[in-house]
């Protein structure tokens, strides 16, 4: 498969700079990303943005589900997520995949933390034909239920498994070995990079799908030789 980068933002401004560079295959959002960005988690503010990320050239967008969807202070479906039974989170997250998908089918993912109730969900939007992203990964095993389910991808945080006090990089290089090893077209997302080196160090190791932040998108033009050698370039036209 072929290098793939999301942009992992929810700042109109930054998928205005980055997008038409052609680097990013489309963006990934949730309703933390949306907080710091001071964009409302609200289904007609996604479709406002959706609408945007796609003019600019986004090809998908992935965009997270939340139980609480349409839930007002104190009833049920706004409880969180732990004071519920799965199946009653399923069909508050499978609601809103449906909403999510309909802001423009095939062109936007659902997330879904790779849960019990994300598991359920997932599994009705699949068969609806809504493609799935399951975020929140933290394990080698989680790999194999979002590839035994069809998900297209599935989002393992390399910097949150190093605050753990693990190894990151090679926990995310095993993710990959049980990919290839069962043959699936699933898709590690590399999520939560903190440094550019980040993406060399796993692509040497055959991960080739990373969402990263406008700041990381920044610090891989940031090398200081490049930019003295391309100085020099034009120091040395203008004096030949």
């Amino acid at each position: 498969m072929a290098l793939r980068l999301l942009l992992d933002s929810a700042d109109p401004a930054a998928w205005a700079e980055w997008l038409p560079s052609g680097l990013f295959h489309g963006v990934t959002t949730n309703p933390t990303l949306l907080r710091r960005a001071g964009q409302p988690c609200r289904l007609d503010h996604l479709a406002a943005l959706t609408e945007r990320a796609l003019a600019l050239g986004a090809r998908e967008v992935h965009l997270q589900a939340w139980v609480g969807i349409g839930a007002g202070p104190g009833s049920a479906a706004g409880q969180a997520p732990g004071a519920q039974a799965p199946e009653a989170q399923a069909e508050r997250y499978l609601a809103c995949g449906r909403a999510l998908a309909a802001l423009a089918p095939r062109r936007v993912w659902v997330k879904l933390p790779i849960t019990r109730a994300g598991a359920l969900a997932a599994r009705q939007l699949l068969e609806e034909a809504i493609p799935i992203t399951f975020t929140a990964c933290y394990e080698p095993a989680q790999v194999l239920l979002a590839a035994a389910l069809g998900a297209d991808y599935i989002a393992p945080y390399l910097g949150r498994i190093g605050d753990l006090g693990r190894d990151g990089h090679a926990e995310l290089a095993a993710m990959q070995r049980c990919v290839a090893g069962i043959g699936s077209p699933l898709r590690l997302l590399v999520a939560s990079l903190r440094q550019p080196q980040d993406l060399a160090r796993l692509a040497a190791e055959g991960l080739d799908t990373f969402t990263i932040s406008p700041a990381i998108a920044a610090g891989l033009f940031a090398s200081t030789a490049t930019t003295a050698a391309a100085e020099q370039f034009e120091r040395d036209a203008l004096g030949g």
